[in-house]
């Protein structure tokens, strides 16, 4: 082979070598910049929502008076017909979908500081599991101080099933951790895991969501018979 035919032959690997590389690159690196842009759409569209709800409950706030439960948390809360469920008291259905400890903190003013309720129900976490303490007693700390008259009840993290199930076991020591702080300020605690949970799988009952971790009407029911007892107590001597 002579000199130039050698030479060639190594910038045609190279060339070869390259390609493949750039392939590689392509069939790796692009689908990331996808995943990329969809989380920051995704992003983009949860503080819309969230301001959007945020400027929602702030017009509400001009008319809502003697409120008799207002339900702070996120999707689990926003889907919950809090009006229908219990029709027999004055609610305000606090919840906006894809929010976390943080963004209620953000907003407890505008939730239920300026309504003031005689109840606060907080559901709130499991969208920053690994992450939710950081404040979650700080939102505590600040109910105390600013609702002395509302009665504070703190739900449970709920069971999940199919692809989110995994979560299961940190929702139960992080519910160990809720109920803690219920005793320490004064609050009630209310384990909503247990009735939603089948004990056979360890995980959420099937006919009681729609998608492994937001509830069917069947899931809202099972709340709302929970629940009832410990706000017909609470509200009979508030």
């Amino acid at each position: 082979m002579t000199k130039k035919a050698k030479i060639i032959t190594i910038i045609s690997s190279m060339t070869a070598l390259i390609v493949t590389i750039a392939l590689i690159f392509g069939l790796v690196v692009i689908p990331e910049i996808n995943k990329q842009k969809r989380r920051e759409e995704i992003m983009r569209n949860a503080k819309s929502y969230y301001d959007q709800k945020v400027a929602l409950f702030e017009e509400e706030n001009k008319t809502l008076t003697d409120v008799d439960i207002a339900f702070i948390g996120d999707s689990l809360t926003d889907g919950y017909d809090t009006k229908r469920f219990f029709s027999q008291y004055k609610t305000a259905n606090r919840g906006i979908g894809g929010d976390t400890t943080f963004g209620v903190e953000k907003r407890l003013k505008v939730s239920v500081y300026d309504i003031s309720p005689k109840i606060v129900t907080l559901l709130i976490g499991i969208n920053n599991i690994n992450t939710m303490f950081e404040n979650y007693e700080s939102i505590l700390q600040q109910l105390k101080e600013n609702l002395p008259n509302s009665k504070i009840v703190l739900l449970s993290l709920t069971a999940m099933t199919s692809y989110w199930a995994y979560n299961n076991e940190k929702a139960i020591l992080a519910n160990q951790k809720i109920k803690v702080f219920a005793k320490e300020y004064g609050f009630e605690f209310v384990d909503l895991f247990t009735p939603l949970c089948n004990p056979e799988t360890n995980e959420l009952y099937e006919e009681y969501t729609i998608d492994g971790g937001h509830f069917t009407e069947q899931g809202y029911q099972v709340i709302t018979n929970t629940l009832t007892p410990v706000f017909e107590r609470l509200l009979s001597t508030s």
